[in-house]
């Protein structure tokens, strides 16, 4: 138990974080139930996926400030691709925006290798590319979503020879969640990509020395991150049912819960669970001022605080691991 608890008990302190928001907010809310939830899934779910390919990125060792422009790129190319289609080329929509997201992440991976220009400042670049790219596309929020498409993240999930009320409690937009980090990250996790994401991540220096081929494994993690950030912009898509040429404010939030949820800026350690738990508990803090009534301006300011205060914590944690 010691050991599990050494190993896991950042996640866990999320979880019961978490619990106990989502207490809070019943307390305020009796009849918050299902609806609510579902709700919170929806709205959570373009910013896990933004928080997950952060995380790829910072376990190791860069960071990308592009990546809520790549989600906007994404969403305006499928919601105007898929305007007047029918399911079959709604499903290769689907798969050229992911692949082009992959592509986009690559790109910016291989500037940062080839140019030698530290992550921040070829990402923050790329950032106004990406931007001008979306506004190019669609120069204000429009086109459309397949409606087989929408239905994946709306509503609750059934299995065929179960009650629904076994398992209706449970929001398609998680279980959506679930299954694509799943199927993407944990092979990735348990293949020598994985472990060679992590090594240029705590020193990269060593990493090379020992045969890993740094600039290739950097750009992959750029092109996953970028995967990630694609699966976002879909995700934008798919709840609104328009493209968002105007990237959200989806860049601090993936920051601050990639550091709340345990990743140390710095590279090298961290998982991806950490960060997508510390979304929800982001999301679960706002709904719980807004259920207190707290004015919208006042609750967005101490959203940016407690942003703010994470990223620091991070910072700190960061530099005294790279003292130790």
């Amino acid at each position: 138990m010691n050991r599990l608890v050494s190993r896991h008990g950042w996640v866990m302190g999320l979880v019961v974080m978490l619990l106990v928001l989502a207490a809070l907010a019943k307390l305020l809310q009796a009849d918050f139930g299902f609806s609510g939830l579902e709700s919170l899934a929806r709205a959570a779910l373009p910013f896990a996926f933004a928080t997950a390919g952060m995380a790829i990125v910072i376990i190791a060792g860069g960071i990308d400030l592009s990546i809520a422009a790549v989600m906007a790129v994404v969403s305006v190319t499928a919601a105007v691709l898929m305007t007047g289609t029918n399911e079959t080329e709604a499903v290769l929509v689907v798969v050229f925006v992911l692949v082009l997201g992959l592509a986009m992440g690559a790109l910016n991976g291989a500037l940062i290798v080839v140019t030698r220009v530290p992550d921040i400042v070829v990402t923050l670049a790329m950032l106004f590319v990406w931007q001008g790219v979306a506004l190019l596309i669609l120069n204000a929020p429009g086109g459309a979503a397949a409606s087989w498409l929408r239905s994946l993240i709306v509503g609750g999930t059934t299995l065929p020879g179960v009650s629904p009320g076994l398992t209706g409690w449970l929001p398609k937009a998680i279980v959506f969640l679930i299954v694509c980090v799943a199927v993407i990250w944990i092979p990735i996790r348990r293949s020598k990509l994985g472990l060679m994401l992590y090594s240029i991540g705590s020193d990269r220096v060593a990493a090379f020395r020992s045969g890993v081929p740094v600039g290739w494994v950097r750009i992959a993690a750029y092109a996953l991150a970028g995967l990630f950030a694609a699966l976002g912009g879909l995700a934008v898509t798919m709840s609104t049912g328009i493209g968002e040429p105007i990237p959200g404010p989806y860049l601090l939030a993936s920051v601050a819960a990639v550091v709340l949820g345990g990743v140390v800026l710095g590279g090298g350690r961290g998982s991806i669970l950490g960060p997508i738990l510390a979304v929800f508990v982001l999301r679960l803090v706002r709904l719980d001022l807004t259920l207190l009534a707290v004015d919208p301006n006042v609750t967005v300011i101490i959203e940016g605080i407690i942003m703010v205060v994470v990223v620091m914590i991070g910072a700190v944690l960061m530099t005294r691991t790279a003292r130790q």
